[in-house]
């Protein structure tokens, strides 16, 4: 007598309501690198903080609650690839040099971060206002999570100083991008069930 074992099927994301499989995905990876990049180069200098303020960690939080875990993370690490050999990083940079600076931290929490988010949205915590802002800013704070330590480490800083210059000064805009994006999903939700 043989038990079944009842198939677990994940929960749709907003990328999943395209049709197609493969090609789709490979689609949306490298779309979602894409987004990255074009966002990375909204970058502001905030002294003096060797960290920009960039549009990329919106574009990690969105690419992870449309894409899902596994095409969230792989569409970061395809941008991270592509910036050791392109100018995609925040205002035109790349190479090794910046994964192994100053800001390679944050970038290296991309994958982390955006795959967090999406197994979050797996979960359908991408649906609501409070549950998608909550998610977006656990997913923020992965990415701050990894790059304070790296960016103190890299530059000597101490701990209040690089504390400060590489997340304190950051908090209103993450949260300003947290909500924004905590917004357009749940109305990119309610537009695709009409």
């Amino acid at each position: 007598m043989s038990a079944t074992v009842p198939s677990v099927s994940r929960v749709p994301v907003l990328a999943d309501a395209l049709p197609g499989a493969r090609w789709r995905d490979v689609v949306l990876v490298i779309a979602g690198a894409g987004l990255t990049a074009l966002c990375a180069q909204i970058s502001i200098r905030v002294p003096p903080s060797p960290v920009p303020i960039t549009g990329q960690t919106f574009a990690v939080v969105v690419a992870g609650a449309s894409l899902g875990s596994t095409r969230a993370s792989a569409s970061q690490l395809l941008y991270l690839l592509i910036g050791l050999a392109l100018p995609v990083y925040a205002a035109g940079t790349h190479g090794w040099s910046i994964i192994s600076g100053a800001t390679g931290g944050y970038l290296v929490a991309f994958p982390i971060a955006a795959w967090a988010i999406g197994r979050l949205a797996e979960h359908e915590r991408d649906r609501q206002f409070l549950t998608a802002f909550a998610a977006y800013v656990a997913g923020q704070l992965i990415i701050f999570g990894i790059g304070v330590p790296w960016l103190k480490v890299s530059t000597g800083l101490s701990w209040s100083t690089a504390i400060h210059d590489g997340f304190t000064i950051f908090i209103v805009g993450g949260l300003i991008k947290a909500a924004a994006a905590g917004v357009l999903t749940p109305v990119a939700w309610r537009v695709l069930r009409r």
